[in-house]
């Protein structure tokens, strides 16, 4: 098994969550790879309570979470517009699969991921078959990562080409740094603005315009968690914004405060 990655982008006070929770991310079987981003698992035993936030990135996840004193229970979570909040208190344990922004689709062919977009869906709607135990109950992690291959193997996706070239636009958005506009994005692929609107609503479930911002925002945050010293105004030229101001305004709207307030004091 490979060994657990340590990128913590889009996590709001990464260090203070990492001291407070045992997380992990292991890879999935080969085969699900295409599909799948990684498995994330966390355990805690928390003296008193703690929220966790993270700035969601543009991919749905399958959730199968155990809190003190509630049932079990497994949700499709689909991707969140604001900012992810989870109280964790006492003891629990959640197991959760990250898919490729664009590769959920072939799990789940009969709706738009659009359908799924800002929503949390218990499982039984979804997928009733599901083994809660299988997943929650071993605390040997390579029994849970098994049993999550073994719970996606089962459900048979099927390759789709456009599913791939979804989750390659993204990817694209995502690391070139030269994209700052959604023209620009379909240009690289020869398609209309149109027809990637559309390839977008039906297999990532948020707009290519929301996908590259949201980026940009992960990028700003990083470099307010870890930079010493930070030049907002050259940032957001690097980022694609026009200005400082509309740098600060998405950042407040999504993490909650202002990037300079976040860098000096974290989110209170």
């Amino acid at each position: 098994m490979a060994a657990p990655r340590r990128d913590t982008r889009g996590i709001v006070g990464a260090a203070d969550f990492l001291a407070r929770v045992d997380f992990r991310r292991p890879d999935a079987a080969a085969p699900l790879r295409r599909y799948v981003e990684h498995y994330w698992l966390i355990d805690w035993d928390l003296p008193e309570p703690y929220v966790s936030h993270v700035v969601p990135h543009p991919a749905v996840h399958i959730v199968f979470q155990c809190f003190e004193g509630q049932e079990p229970f497994v949700e499709v979570a689909g991707v969140q517009h604001g900012l992810f909040v989870q109280k964790l208190e006492g003891r629990g344990r959640v197991c959760g699969i990250k898919f490729r922004p664009g590769a959920f689709r072939p799990f789940a062919p009969q709706a738009p991921v659009s359908r799924w977009t800002g929503r949390r869906v218990h499982s039984p709607e979804v997928f009733p078959d599901a083994d809660l135990a299988a997943v929650l109950a071993p605390e040997d992690e390579a029994a849970r990562v098994a049993a999550l291959d073994a719970f996606l193997l089962a459900l048979g996706p099927r390759p789709d080409p456009q599913a791939d070239l979804a989750a390659a636009l993204v990817e694209r958005a995502r690391t070139d740094r030269g994209i700052r506009r959604v023209t620009e994005l379909a240009r690289t692929e020869g398609m209309s603005v149109r027809l990637l609107q559309r390839l977008f609503a039906g297999y990532v479930g948020v707009g290519p315009k929301w996908v590259i911002l949201r980026y940009r925002i992960h990028e700003a945050l990083e470099h307010a968690e870890t930079a010493d010293r930070i030049d907002w105004a050259t940032l957001a030229a690097d980022l694609g914004y026009a200005d400082q101001a509309h740098l600060v305004r998405d950042f407040t709207a999504t993490v909650g405060v202002p990037p300079a307030a976040y860098a000096a004091h974290g989110l209170h």
